[in-house]
């Protein structure tokens, strides 16, 4: 799946951006570096790549700076890459558009698996029934294949992250599903009981999809359970 896919690396360590580079070239993809956070925030407002990864502590801007600035124009993945593992920066990472949160030092091939396996979740699911792609709720209309969505007639920009979020309450539509049961589905990985990053995700898409926070009524918490996305919520 890799042999053709192109990723920018924001890294501002000479040394560990080569090995980077070169072990993901190894492996079939092509790499571009830009060592300066400023320099990124110019350029990658318009990049042509099938992922972004991000350095936070970077010359110039940091990568949180750079994110936010380049999200509303660059809708593939992003992954931060960094020496920072606090949840509140993870939190904030995730809030301002990032799909993945990976700690340095990180081996090479957990880097590389960590690479694929968010490619695979932002490749279109291929079939040869459109009809099969897409999921209807009223006014809300989600496109699996092409990965969008409208509401009200009205296109709505989701992260990738954002979007298998509510591609799997959606699919499940009715049902409560337990933070214990997301995590495992869309981060491959058992619920610890401090991870918040499922909430920060149902947050974001609330608001994206114009969920009273307060009193949401599509995407409902049943407190102690887990979340269900209400099929019937969606206007007519």
């Amino acid at each position: 799946m890799n042999s053709t896919k192109h990723i920018i690396l924001v890294e501002d360590d000479i040394k560990l951006s080569r090995l980077i580079s070169d072990y993901l070239e190894s492996n079939g993809f092509t790499v571009e570096v830009i060592n300066n956070g400023a320099k990124a925030m110019v350029q990658l407002v318009q990049a042509k790549a099938d992922l972004i990864i991000l350095d936070v502590m970077l010359p110039g801007t940091d990568g949180f700076e750079v994110c936010k600035k380049i999200r509303p124009h660059y809708h593939g993945p992003i992954l931060f890459l960094t020496a920072k593992s606090s949840d509140f920066d993870q939190v904030l990472g995730l809030e301002i558009g990032a799909d993945d949160f990976i700690a340095k030092p990180v081996e090479p091939r957990v880097l590389l698996a960590r690479i694929n396996a968010i490619l695979r979740r932002f490749a279109p699911h291929e079939t040869t029934d459109n009809e099969l792609n897409n999921l209807h709720f009223g006014q809300l209309h989600i496109n699996q294949s092409a990965r969008t969505l409208t509401l009200s007639s009205q296109e709505i920009t989701l992260t990738s992250h954002e979007f298998d979020m509510l591609l799997v309450l959606a699919s499940n539509a009715g049902e409560i599903l337990s933070r214990e049961y997301l995590t495992q589905v869309l981060k491959g990985r058992d619920y610890n009981g401090l991870d918040r990053s499922i909430d920060v995700r149902v947050s974001k898409l609330r608001k994206k999809l114009g969920d009273n926070p307060d009193n949401p009524s599509r995407i409902k918490t049943i407190w102690g359970k887990g979340y269900i996305f209400v099929p019937d919520a969606w206007g007519n």
